[in-house]
C-alpha cells in the first residue's frame, strides 16, 4: 500500500510507500522508469549528468566505455562525442566524485574544495606521496604545461619501460595524474578519450561560468552533497546515503533532521524497512504520484557496470534483490557469467545479466550468454523486452548483425534469436 498517512508538524506530511513504489521512485529519478518519447540530442547529455550528480568514468571497452553505455541506458541511440563536447565545451569538469567522474561545471567547486573526504581517498594519498618522491620533476611538468599549454601523457616520449603500479604507467603518466588530484590540472578536453591536460585556473576560465575562488566551508558541502545524494537517488535510508559522493563520515538520521525542518527532505515510510527514508523536494511532484501508484516502468535497457542503480552492490541487493559481482577482474577460469556482465532492467526489475561483445570492424554484436535471475519468469514480453535492448543497443554500436550465442533458462537463446531476426 502507498499513502499519504500523516501530517508531522516537525518534518511536514509522512508519506508511505510500498517497496515497490520505492524501487519505481528510484528509477524514475534516474531516468530509467520510461523510454524517451523523443530522439536523443546534445543538451540531453549534460541534463541527464545533473540529474544522476555525476556519470562514473571507468575505461572496460568490451561493448563500450561505462560513461557511453551510463547514457545509452537513459537516452538511447546518441552521438558519443556529445559526452566529449560537452566537457570540451565548459559544461562538465572531470573530478573525484564517487570515483573519477564527470561533474556538472556548476558544482565542480563543492568537488573543488571537499577537504575531508579527499584526504582518505586513495587516489590523493597516492599524489601526495608521488609528489613527496618526485617533487622536482613533478614541479617541471607543470611548469612545461604552463609554458607550452595543454599536454596528453602521449606528448611525453620515453624510452624506458613503464614502471610497475598506477597500472603500468610511465612516469609522466603519473605525475599528470597526481597533479589532477592534488587540484593543480584538469581536464580539459579528452582526445579517443584520452585526457587532455592543463592549468585548472586556465581550465575554469574558458567556462562559461567559472566557478566562484571563494573556499566553501566543510559543512556547506557536506550538506549540498547529501541533499544531492538524496534527489539522485531518488528514495534512500540514511545509511545508503555516503556511498553516492562517498561521504565521511557516514549520514545519520540525527545529520539530516535539519534538512527535514527546513523542507529540503521528507520523511517516507517503506513497507518492510524498520528505518525512515528521505526523499529530496524537487521531487514532491513524483513522490506523490508513487504514494498513489501512480508510477509505471517500460524500459528495458542494458546497465553498464558502474551504473549508479548498479554501483553501490548493498543498495542493489536490498532494493532489488539482485546480488552484482563485476567478473573482469575474477580469474577466466572462476567467472559465473562473463568478463563484463551487464546487468538487464526490464520494465522496473534487474531481470538478468548479459555477457556481449562488439565486434565493430566486423559489424557483430556478440551476445555470449544470458542468463535470467532465478524465479523470473519465460515470458513473451520479457523476451521481446530483452531483445529490443539488445538490438538497440547493437545498432547504436554500428554492429547490426547480432549473433546470441548462450542463454538460460533453455529455450531463452531460441527465442531471442527468432526476437532478434525478426
Amino acid at each position: 500500500m502507498a499513502s499519504r498517512v500523516s501530517d508531522d508538524p516537525s518534518t511536514g506530511p509522512v508519506f508511505r510507500l510500498s517497496h515497490r513504489s520505492a524501487q519505481l521512485l528510484h528509477l524514475e529519478a534516474q531516468g530509467l522508469l520510461k523510454r524517451a518519447t523523443r530522439k536523443a540530442r546534445k543538451a540531453d547529455v549534460a541534463a541527464t549528468i545533473a540529474r544522476m550528480g555525476m556519470l562514473q568514468i571507468d575505461t572496460i571497452n568490451v561493448v563500450a566505455r561505462s560513461p557511453y553505455m551510463v547514457l545509452f541506458s537513459r537516452l538511447g541511440s546518441y552521438r558519443n562525442e556529445w559526452l566529449d563536447n560537452a566537457l570540451a565545451d565548459g559544461q562538465l569538469a572531470e573530478a573525484w566524485a564517487h570515483e573519477a567522474s564527470f561533474v556538472p561545471a556548476g558544482e565542480f567547486h563543492y568537488h573543488r574544495d571537499y577537504r575531508l573526504g579527499r584526504a582518505g581517498h586513495w587516489a590523493q594519498k597516492l599524489a601526495e606521496r608521488t609528489h613527496a618522491e618526485a617533487r622536482a620533476d613533478m614541479d617541471a611538468l607543470l611548469e612545461r604545461i604552463r609554458t607550452e599549454g595543454p599536454l596528453m601523457a602521449s606528448d611525453f616520449e620515453r624510452d624506458t619501460p613503464a614502471s610497475k603500479g598506477w597500472w603500468g604507467w610511465k612516469p609522466e603518466k603519473k605525475w599528470l595524474e597526481a597533479w589532477f588530484a592534488l587540484g593543480k590540472l584538469m581536464v580539459l578536453r579528452r582526445e579517443r578519450f584520452q585526457r587532455v591536460y592543463d592549468l585548472a585556473e586556465r581550465v575554469v576560465a574558458r567556462w562559461p561560468e567559472p566557478p566562484s575562488a571563494g573556499t566553501l566551508d566543510e559543512n556547506t558541502v557536506r550538506a549540498h552533497f547529501i541533499a544531492r545524494s538524496v534527489q539522485a537517488l531518488g528514495i534512500a535510508p540514511a545509511r545508503w546515503i555516503a556511498d553516492y559522493y562517498r561521504l565521511k563520515p557516514r549520514v545519520t538520521d540525527a545529520e539530516l533532521e535539519p534538512l527535514l525542518a527546513q523542507g529540503t527532505l521528507l520523511r517516507v515510510d517503506v513497507d518492510g524497512w524498520d528505518e525512515p527514508a528521505y526523499v529530496h523536494e524537487s521531487h514532491v511532484g513524483l513522490l506523490e504520484k508513487a504514494a498513489a501508484n501512480a508510477l509505471r516502468a517500460t524500459r528495458t535497457t542494458l546497465l553498464s557496470p558502474f551504473d549508479p542503480v548498479i554501483w553501490d552492490r548493498t543498495r542493489a541487493l536490498e532494493l532489488f534483490g539482485f546480488e552484482y559481482t563485476i567478473e573482469c577482474y575474477t580469474p577466466a577460469a572462476k567467472r559465473r557469467y562473463g568478463y563484463y556482465a551487464l546487468p538487464i532492467l526490464h520494465r522496473g526489475r534487474l531481470v538478468g545479466r548479459l555477457d556481449a561483445k562488439a565486434h565493430r570492424s566486423a559489424g557483430l554484436f556478440q551476445v555470449l550468454g544470458v542468463w535470467l535471475e532465478e524465479g523470473v519468469p519465460l515470458s513473451p514480453a520479457l523476451v521481446e523486452g530483452i531483445a529490443a535492448a539488445i538490438c538497440e543497443c547493437a545498432a547504436w554500436h554500428g554492429t547490426p548483425r547480432v549473433a546470441v550465442e548462450g542463454a538460460q533458462p533453455k529455450g531463452l537463446r531460441t527465442q531471442l534469436k527468432l526476437a532478434c531476426a525478426g
